[in-house]
């Protein structure tokens, strides 16, 4: 192991930078010690994160197994509906462009206040941003949200008289809708037969073999194509749910999964969890030697 020299003074008030350009980094100094073991510990970390992401299966299941995880889905979940609280359309609407990058819970929340504010799109779309702005704020990117739930308000009010209209066109065209928004309006206010990507159906149309579809677009064709079109508002539903109870991001429930026989994620998900039993003993292992060095280097 390399003799590590003393740090000069320079090197103690540029230690970050003297280190990126190639200098020696003194253990004995308090500065550098400080840094190393941050950076040291934050490479770990990033690590072990990496190991801990559990992958998507390669290729799709057959059709006929895709179609009985479905009907399995559709029996675990028979009355799954929205969990955003409306009124009517309108509401709707923008419940579901406040609830991008938020959980419902917290839109359900915020919602009657900005409705006993603005009941209808003429009162929003006559609304100051910064009003509206204030009654969102708990929601996140509270500034965009309000510029585009006030802009659309605007258009139905200068366009449709008022009311969410019922074509995909059409309500795509307003400020802060994009084809998911349109989709879960036109499934949930209209009855029409839509199918909406968000984060939770992404994610479990991968694990269950659905798709192996990189866009949102492409998931909706994969999932739709194994289903017929009266079942599509409710299969959003059950992919949704099934996203939230069991199926999470970094800890699925596969002992809880009614789906667990077909799906072909569940060996991937027990690899995974091996390799981040042993990657996080492995980074306490490290971080013990780094404390370790750390002590010495103070002796």
């Amino acid at each position: 192991m390399p003799r590590v020299p003393r740090a000069s003074d320079r090197h103690c008030r540029t230690g970050e930078a003297a280190a990126d350009n190639g200098d020696v980094v003194d253990l004995s100094c308090a500065f550098h010690r400080s840094w190393f073991i941050g950076r040291l510990v934050a490479a770990i970390e990033r690590k072990i994160s990496l190991v801990a992401v559990i992958p998507f299966p390669k290729r799709k299941v057959s059709k006929a197994i895709a179609k009985e995880e479905l009907a399995l889905l559709e029996a675990a979940y028979p009355h799954a509906v929205t969990a955003l609280s409306y009124r009517n359309p309108f509401e709707l609407l923008v419940a579901v462009i406040l609830s991008a990058q938020c959980t419902d819970a917290r839109v359900n929340l915020t919602t009657p206040a900005l409705f006993a504010a603005f009941p209808t799109a003429k009162a929003l779309a006559n609304a100051r941003a910064i009003d509206v702005e204030r009654l969102i704020q708990s929601c996140g990117f509270f500034r965009t949200k309000a510029k585009n739930i006030v802009a659309a308000a605007r258009a139905l009010v200068e366009a449709h008289e008022g009311r969410v209209p019922e074509t995909r066109e059409e309500l795509e065209a307003l400020p802060g809708v994009g084809r998911k928004t349109a989709s879960v309006v036109l499934s949930v206010a209209f009855g029409a037969a839509a199918f909406a990507v968000d984060t939770h159906v992404f994610r479990v149309a991968h694990r269950l073999g659905f798709t192996t579809g990189t866009t949102p677009l492409a998931v909706e064709r994969d999932v739709t194509g194994l289903l017929p079109e009266s079942k599509w508002r409710f299969a959003h539903h059950w992919l949704i749910l099934h996203g939230r109870a069991i199926c999470k991001a970094q800890r699925p429930l596969c002992d809880r999964c009614p789906v667990r026989q077909l799906c072909p994620s569940a060996s991937i998900v027990a690899k995974t969890r091996a390799g981040r039993e042993n990657s996080g003993a492995a980074g306490a292992e490290v971080r013990r030697r780094v404390r370790s060095i750390s002590k010495a280097s103070k002796e």
